[in-house]
């Protein structure tokens, strides 16, 4: 008589067909699920900068000089600001006038930035809203 071998082998039937129920269950319920709806806040428009008025820009160059670009309508022209005291006054003076008007700080490359920090710092301190660093990507 012959000897009986045991089969190692795994019966993998029952377990596809449960899956296939699974799969039947999944598409037959997915459809039926409500998903939530978010209400976002909507951006008002009364807090928009006027394009045509253009930022404050003030340059920070090696010797600490200071000058801000952007008071009068030539926009090329430089006011030369002694420090940063006065700075702060002729920035606090066109910013009254429109408390939205962003200040653009431009640092030289020589300039150590920490001398950049310290205008912006200056200028947070002055409750300018909108100060922004300018970037040269020359």
């Amino acid at each position: 008589m012959r000897e009986r071998r045991l089969k190692s082998e795994i019966n993998v039937v029952p377990y596809i067909d449960v899956m296939l129920v699974l799969l039947v269950i999944f598409m037959v319920t997915a459809p039926l699920i409500n998903t939530g709806t978010i209400n976002l806040p909507t951006a008002s428009t009364s807090n928009t900068v006027d394009p045509k008025t253009p930022p404050l820009q003030v340059n920070v160059a090696p010797g600490d000089k200071l000058s801000v670009k952007g008071l009068t309508a030539r926009q090329d022209a430089a006011r030369t600001v002694a420090n940063m005291d006065e700075l702060k006054k002729i920035i606090q003076e066109a910013i009254t006038r429109n408390p939205q008007r962003p200040v653009l700080i431009a640092g030289d490359k020589e300039v150590v930035y920490a001398k950049v920090l310290a205008v912006m710092d200056e200028l947070r301190k002055a409750r300018v809203q909108r100060v922004g660093l300018l970037v040269n990507t020359r």
